[in-house]
């Protein structure tokens, strides 16, 4: 009986959960990578990177909200998980991080911007996913109909569409 006792615990490790990867994935998206999440990451799905697709973000808490933008006059409505909740996943422990966007433009945004103004990893506009000509395929936002308190241009400065990486320093 003591044979079979040692030969149990020498197979603990192979039995033991593994660490969840990011989004619940172990080895990264099926579909078009949106975003990727470069940097300081406890669960990557590949290498120091967590790469999301739809079906990835889909498993996260889903959350909208109707605002005017910069870009669109009249309110519309966006759906996506809460930035705050794809950090959570990532189980991102940094403090600032840099989007960026297709064209070169790169803005830093405070991760206790995503925490206390419920910022929006959109990718659905109107309950649709977003075009690329709507600013698509994703667009990191902010309530700013919700919170008057976010009108200010640096706000609308820390937006950005057609979203490809957050960086996680």
């Amino acid at each position: 009986m003591h044979r079979r006792s040692l030969l149990s615990l020498a197979s603990l490790p192979l039995l033991a959960p593994q660490r969840a990867s990011a989004l619940g994935l172990p080895d990264g998206p099926d579909g078009p990578v949106m975003p990727s999440l470069p940097g300081r990451l406890c669960r990557p799905n590949r290498g120091a990177v967590a790469l999301c697709d739809r079906a990835m973000l889909r498993r996260l808490p889903q959350a909208g909200f109707s605002t005017r933008t910069p870009g669109y006059a009249q309110a519309r409505r966006f759906a996506s998980p809460l930035l705050r909740d794809v950090l959570s996943a990532v189980d991102h422990q940094g403090s600032v991080r840099g989007a960026a966007a297709f064209g070169g433009y790169r803005v830093d945004i405070p991760v206790d911007d995503a925490q206390r103004h419920g910022l929006l990893l959109a990718w659905l506009l109107d309950d649709k996913p977003m075009p690329v000509r709507d600013k698509g395929p994703r667009f990191l936002l902010y309530p700013f109909d919700q919170q008057t308190a976010l009108r200010p241009a640096l706000y609308f400065s820390r937006c950005a569409w057609q979203l490809n990486s957050i960086d996680l320093p």
